[in-house]
């Protein structure tokens, strides 16, 4: 393991805001001074009136420029005291509380704010624990992240990873793992997946479905599925292992729709992997009159930031308006988001306006999110990422 490359001996550089913020982030017009600091440094943070407000990872090309992880007197803060706390606290709520390992091997272990570590994400895959960073702070920290994990998972083996664009708008960069892909079957809800550690989309695996995949099944059973945007496959075949009367996945990255026909195989199910744009085989499939008795629509984000909301809206609208049409005379419909920016109660009004416009009537059941190994924080509202809409189609 590389060297731990953070210390607090010797005092932080500071920070003055001109203005508190109300939630953790503080952004560029909220600071007044700043003291010495370098991107991706601890800073000891202080109020327009010099007293202390806390410790925050600092990175001025960042949007966030403050991400405040902790309200405790900067004078007293130790960096490896801190992570060893907030990682044993984020175990134990998963561990204790939740008991998620007693129906998963694959879980997530860090919820950014959630778990008040600010710019990073953690799941664990069996053995195998993948970090995804956000900032380039706790990317720096990575040695101090992982000595802390290492006091409750000794012989796991770490990953990191990054989005492109996270890292070209916070400044860092992540070497790919050298060799062949590190893939790892887990086991949830006693359903199978292969994950590859080293590529793939997030950490290599959705666990912030787990519950939802699980609830969808329970609708399979004697129903012919359609699961657009399976990935691997997900949705599709908890439905065939729960009855479904087919299963047909729809993914357009090659190697997740080959890796979902993989899974089935694990499972001793069959599916129908479909690799091909969604929008097309909706259409497809509208013009030759195919229904399906429970159809998921699980779509990537389609709205990652202000300038693309406008555009991410209108494909929501039109993903559920072709999805709904494709469901049969009482059939169930699961409608899922993952665009942080966009709330429940937005979702639900892109929903009611799909199903106005292609003439049909929907019941909505029920509205979920993530499983509870991702809390949201009370000041960081925007962490509540994922909602599903439940509902049946006349």
């Amino acid at each position: 393991m590389a060297e731990k490359i953070f210390s607090t001996k010797g005092g932080l550089p500071k920070v003055k805001l001109s203005h508190a913020p109300a939630g953790p982030n503080a952004f560029k017009r909220m600071i007044d001074t700043c003291d010495r600091a370098e991107p991706g440094q601890l800073v000891a943070v202080y109020d327009k009136n010099n007293n202390p407000f806390g410790v925050a990872l600092y990175n001025p090309r960042s949007q966030i420029t403050l991400r405040i992880f902790t309200r405790d007197n900067p004078d007293e803060f130790q960096i490896d005291d801190f992570f060893e706390a907030r990682v044993a606290r984020a175990v134990a709520l998963r561990h204790d509380i939740l008991k998620i390992p007693e129906k998963s091997d694959a879980y997530r272990l860090v919820h950014d704010y959630g778990d008040g570590l600010p710019g990073i994400t953690v799941d664990i895959y069996k053995d195998q624990i993948a970090l995804e960073f956000y900032s380039l702070g706790m990317y720096r920290l990575w040695p101090n992240i992982e000595a802390a994990f290492k006091k409750h998972f000794p012989t796991a083996t770490f990953h990191h990873r990054a989005s492109s664009y996270t890292q070209e708008m916070e400044g860092f960069s992540i070497k790919p793992e050298p060799g062949p892909s590190r893939k790892t079957r887990i086991t949830e809800n006693g359903v199978q997946f292969e994950v590859d550690l080293k590529s793939g989309y997030k950490t290599g695996f959705f666990c912030d479905q787990r519950e939802n995949r699980q609830f969808a099944s329970t609708f399979a059973a004697g129903r012919s599925t359609l699961d657009i945007c399976s990935y691997t496959g997900g949705f599709g075949i908890y439905a065939a292992k729960a009855g479904a009367s087919s299963v047909t996945c729809v993914e357009l990255d090659p190697e997740a729709s080959e890796m979902s026909k993989r899974n089935a195989n694990i499972n001793k199910v069959r599916i129908d992997p479909v690799c091909a744009d969604a929008f097309t085989y909706m259409r497809q499939m509208l013009e030759l009159k195919r229904r399906y008795g429970l159809v998921v629509l699980d779509p990537y984000k389609l709205v990652a930031n202000r300038e693309e909301r406008d555009k991410g809206i209108f494909k929501y609208r039109d993903f559920n308006r072709l999805a709904l049409s494709l469901v049969e005379e009482g059939g169930m419909f699961v409608t899922c988001s993952c665009s942080g920016m966009v709330s429940m109660d937005e979702f639900s009004f892109i929903v009611r306006g799909a199903a106005a416009n292609s003439g049909r009537r929907v019941q909505i059941i029920k509205k979920s999110g993530a499983g509870p190994d991702h809390p949201v924080a009370a000041d960081y509202p925007e962490g509540e990422y994922l909602k599903a809409i439940w509902a049946r189609v006349y």
